[in-house]
């Protein structure tokens, strides 16, 4: 890769970083209502798997934890945040919040506050594009808690059978909510569990970003080339908790503070200095410009935004010019 592409993936994960800080900091202030799940920690995953695909191109989709996801597939960060802030300037016009980040017109098609919904979602999305022929994936994010829902069973069997071009990446940080794994869960090593499926596996190291990319492009060539579902597994670890009302008193200082040494952007940055790529110096720099991207445009717009209108409240709910094609007459002529 070469070194100004390593120095954007960096600054992108520090950007991430800042913007999930700058959405807790929201939060407390009592801009941002609702929930509010952050990504801190997990960064190499989104930022490694979307590099090594076509984000504007394959369909991306997830579950509540979904920023970044939204960010690196190229929605735009002032939207995100104002859908935050539900503002009318937002990405789902302040109607969805944290949870309901959408963007269609980069095929980010959502993120989805019901734990597994998005497996069949992603199926459908899969089948549309095989059925197109234009080339396009879809690929899943979902964590490890989601996987013990029936519509995982249901849409991992349904994805072999019909051999979708679709793929599923479980981000397992180890916890759902604030149950562990090991609590919940026969099989520890989640990409163990589609092999009854007859399904392309593996599981790697989520918290470096090179390790993420070479995985990542792998499964991607083959699920683009084969036209067949792959589930890829990235160990990593959320370093906030599972939502703004956790205390995080499940997990223990140690087991923290062992995670915390294998920080994402403290990996890349330490391999980048090594490297002779960057510099401390530089990345004061970078990190001086980001903060000021964000609060000085990003936050900015999102106060500076509209509310939603009143007399607006129930626009969206329907489509306002339906196809129809796909309805039928609700009465008959002449009625």
């Amino acid at each position: 890769m070469k070194p100004e592409d390593q120095k954007r993936l960096l600054r992108e994960m520090i950007f991430y970083r800042r913007f999930e800080d700058r959405c807790f900091e929201a939060y407390m202030e009592r801009k941002v209502g609702g929930f509010l799940h952050l990504y801190s920690g997990q960064e190499a995953v989104a930022t490694g798997v979307l590099e090594r695909a076509k984000p504007g191109h394959d369909y991306v989709i997830t579950g509540y934890r979904d920023h970044v996801h939204a960010l690196k597939s190229g929605a735009p960060a002032r939207e995100v945040m104002a859908e935050l802030y539900g503002k009318e300037t937002g990405s789902s016009k302040g109607r969805g919040g944290s949870m309901h980040i959408f963007d269609p017109t980069v095929n980010f098609m959502g993120g989805y506050a019901l734990v597994g919904q998005p497996f069949p979602l992603a199926a459908g999305l899969a089948l549309g594009a095989k059925h197109r022929g234009e080339g396009q994936i879809a690929i899943c994010f979902l964590g490890d808690g989601a996987n013990n829902q029936g519509t995982f069973h249901e849409t991992m069997n349904m994805a072999s059978v019909w051999n979708l071009p679709v793929l599923f990446v479980c981000e397992n940080n180890e916890y759902a909510i604030g149950t562990h794994i090991d609590r919940s869960t026969a099989v520890r090593d989640q990409y163990k569990r589609v092999c009854g499926y007859n399904m392309e596996a593996s599981q790697h190291d989520g918290m470096d970003i090179d390790v993420v990319m070479e995985a990542a492009s792998k499964a991607i060539d083959y699920v683009r080339g084969e036209s067949k579902p792959y589930f890829i597994e990235f160990m990593t670890y959320r370093f906030r908790g599972h939502s703004m009302s956790d205390a995080k008193s499940y997990r223990t200082k140690e087991e923290e503070a062992e995670w915390e040494k294998r920080d994402p952007i403290k990996v890349y940055s330490r391999r980048l200095k090594k490297a002779g790529v960057i510099s401390d110096a530089d990345i004061k720099a970078m990190e001086k410009e980001i903060d000021d991207e964000v609060e000085n445009d990003i936050i900015k717009f999102a106060e500076e935004s509209p509310e939603p209108k009143i007399e607006d409240l129930t626009r969206y709910v329907l489509d306002d010019n339906p196809d129809p094609r796909w309805i039928g007459p609700l009465v008959n002529e002449g009625e």
